[in-house]
Order: C-alpha cells, then structure tokens, then sequence
C-alpha cells in the first residue's frame, strides 16, 4: 500500500495529497478531495462512473485527476480513445507517484492534454466524441466548469446519440438539502438549455446523464 504523500506547490499556492484508503488512493488539494472516499472508495465511485456512463468509441474525460476514469473507460474494449483533460501539472506529478495511475501514461488509448479545459474545448472538433465525462471539482474550485457558456461546448464536441455523465456533488446535502437539490437542478437546467435531452440525475454514480438528439 502506497504511504501518505504531501506536496506544497509554490507554483500554485495549493497543498497535494495523496492518502491511501482501502483499495487505490485519494488526491486531496486544499484538503478537499478529489475522489468519493468518505462514504465509498475511490475504486468503486469510479467504477459506478463507467457503469452510468457506458463509454463507448472516441472519449473525453474532462478534468484526468489521478486518471482513474480514463484508465477505466480505456479497459472497455467499446472504447477506441481516450482524450483526457487536466490543467495542473501537479496533479499529474501526484498521480506519476501513484502506481493505481500507472496505466494513465502506459496505455496507448489514452491522451493527456494539459491546459484550462474551457480553452482546450474550443480547439476540439464538433461532434468528435461518442461519450463525455464531465468529472470537475466542486463548485467553490472551479465555478468555470459549471458555467453557463461552457455546456454548449460540450453539446458542440459530442456526436448525435452521444452520452455525457456530468458529476453533480450535493454539497451539504444532510444540512441543506433544498439548496443541495437546487444546485443539480441548476445543472440540469444548463444542460437542457445546451439543447441535451433525457437528462436526469443519477444516484449511484452522483452524477447527470444526458444524451444529444
């Protein structure tokens, strides 16, 4: 089992670490983690991902992490690509000290573009990809991911009958839960606004599916 790492960036200003739980490692930046660990392992609430998602042909994998959903939808002989998008290099130096993301830069599916996701959507082709997974921090990290002008980018590069799983965290759900409802109805607002249709919330992955007609 992997020992506790701890990394200060004075680049970003931010502190990294990687923490061992009972089957693959947590990242955690700012002490808020980037995985579901709390509740489920990082394993499990990545494999649920998939298992909502059903990826299939050309993928993008927005926001990489540790690279456990690229890795995983890449295991799926219905995936042909993985393009995965990660803005903080740090994050990749933790997951090159990880061996669960070994296979992140071994397997020859997966491409790591390392760049703002709102900018590197704009240089992708439209209707390029079979399946989205859109897997942002929260809220308070990235409020850009979320934002209104971003969905349209992502109806833009997913092909017609595509799927997009779009994580959609409840913060405060056990205190606030009117608010928590409220956020992810936000989302599926945004997302219908985009022109996506099907959309609802899935429980067991906590996230958003939606497809485009």
């Amino acid at each position: 089992m992997i020992e506790k790492i701890n990394h200060f960036s004075s680049k970003t200003g931010k502190f990294y670490q990687l923490l061992p739980t009972k089957t693959i490692p947590v990242l955690k930046i700012n002490s808020v983690p980037m995985q579901r660990y709390a509740t489920i392992d990082p394993l499990t609430d990545t494999q649920l991902k998939i298992l909502a998602s059903q990826p299939k042909g050309r993928v993008l994998d927005i926001c990489t992490g540790l690279g456990y959903t690229a890795i995983e939808a890449a295991k799926r002989k219905e995936v042909t690509e993985v393009i995965t998008l990660e803005q903080d290099e740090e994050v990749l130096e933790m997951a090159k000290l990880n061996p669960a993301s070994e296979e992140l830069f071994q397997n020859k599916k997966i491409t790591i573009k390392v760049g703002n996701a709102v900018e590197t959507i704009t240089e992708l082709s439209s209707e390029s990809f079979d399946t989205i997974i859109h897997d942002p921090p929260t809220f308070v990290m990235a409020p850009e991911l979320y934002h209104k002008t971003f969905y349209p980018q992502l109806f833009r590069v997913l092909k017609r009958g595509g799927v997009i799983w779009h994580y959609a965290p409840r913060p405060g759900k056990a205190k606030t839960p009117a608010k928590a409802d409220k956020f992810v109805a936000n989302i599926i607002r945004r997302l219908k606004e985009a022109g996506f249709i099907q959309v609802f919330y899935e429980e067991k992955s906590c996230g958003i599916l939606a497809k485009k007609k």
